[in-house]
């Protein structure tokens, strides 16, 4: 039990704390919107990958190749308008300022982000999906036990970091419009390796 408990808070705080399309999104609004209209955005991979974790564990026993190319291409494009509104942002903060995004609104696009992300599918397809029934078979509580644990830790580092951001709005708006401006060209330069990783495969 304590094996599956630590390789879940282990995998779900790596996932939370490497450099992403997730977590760029997460800076950009945080820092434009504040941090209580961002945290909800946060807990969207417990909604995104809910349809992931079904099909990989109960249709898919390998993600098809052209369904990650698929994911990748859709996902660059989204990718390329959330820099588009980041940048925009970055342009006119004062302006982004005094009209934040609805906290709905920033967490649906951070689920829709998640589901075009192929980093999920693979991530569960090889490593968390063998774990998973593995430990479901020993017993399902160790199977619960895993999932939990990865989720809880991801979702919680997550909101953190976004509390811990929501601090930069204070340090004035030069460095708030850097981190914005910080943000467009991650989320730019993830949606173009998307695209062209999604176009050449």
């Amino acid at each position: 039990m304590l094996a599956y408990l630590a390789l879940g808070v282990g995998y779900g705080f790596a996932a939370a704390v490497q450099p992403g399309q997730l977590q760029a999104y997460l800076v950009s609004q945080t820092v434009t919107n504040g941090w209580r209209r961002t945290i909800p955005a946060a807990f969207a991979p417990l909604v995104s990958d809910a349809p992931i974790v079904c099909l990989v564990l109960l249709v898919l026993t390998r993600v098809a190749a052209i369904l990650v190319r698929v994911l990748q291409c859709a996902g660059g494009v989204f990718l390329l308008y959330l820099a588009y509104g980041a940048l925009h942002a970055a342009r006119h903060y004062e302006e982004a300022v005094s009209r934040p995004s609805p906290a709905r609104v920033t967490f649906v696009r951070a689920v829709l982000l998640n589901f075009l992300n192929p980093n999920p599918y693979i991530a569960w397809t090889l490593i968390l999906g063998p774990l998973l029934v593995g430990a479901w078979r020993e017993a399902p509580i160790r199977g619960v036990t895993l999932v939990a644990a990865f989720y809880l830790t991801m979702v919680f580092s997550m909101a953190g970091m976004v509390v811990l951001l929501g601090a930069a709005r204070s340090l004035g708006h030069r460095l708030a419009r850097a981190l914005v401006a910080c943000s467009a060209v991650a989320l730019g330069a993830f949606g173009l390796f998307e695209l062209w990783k999604g176009l050449a495969g």
